[in-house]
């Protein structure tokens, strides 16, 4: 799965540095057989100091959240890329595969549901927040057909 989401977001960077126009690339396969034509893709540099705590903070906390929305059908399949190159732009990247552009458009709102789901209280979700945002800033955001 690993080398197909490589593949994926190798296609994904020329889609994006090439613009649009030419054929449409194939559907990417995910295990289990299921079909991704798209993909979100989120960047982030973790802060100076903080990439254990924020890599830590993906593992605890955003892809608990991530397997609930999968299990109700939100995205095909996701995988987070850690880049140890100090002088890349971003030092965790994470991949959804998407099935469509249905998908797509209902991304954040699957996994703000998911997150509440796993977390009623308001409270402790705004203070993870908090504790998510000082370890890290935003790249950028991307999807990819």
């Amino acid at each position: 799965m690993r080398s197909l989401v490589s593949i994926l977001f190798a296609a994904a960077s020329l889609g994006a540095c090439a613009g649009r126009g030419g054929p449409a690339p194939a559907p990417v396969t995910a295990a289990g057989g299921s079909a991704g034509t798209l993909a979100q893709i989120y960047y982030w540099r973790a802060k100076p100091g903080k990439l254990d705590e924020y890599s830590r903070y993906i593992r605890d906390v955003a892809e608990p959240i991530d397997r609930e929305a999968q299990r109700r059908g939100a995205f095909v399949s996701v995988t987070t890329f850690l880049a140890h190159d100090t002088t890349s732009a971003w030092t965790h990247m994470r991949v959804f595969v998407l099935r469509d552009s249905a998908q797509l458009r209902a991304l954040s709102a699957a996994l703000d549901s998911a997150t509440v789901r796993l977390e009623p209280d308001s409270v402790k979700r705004r203070v993870r927040g908090a504790c998510a945002a000082s370890t890290r800033r935003p790249c950028v955001t991307a999807w990819a057909r």
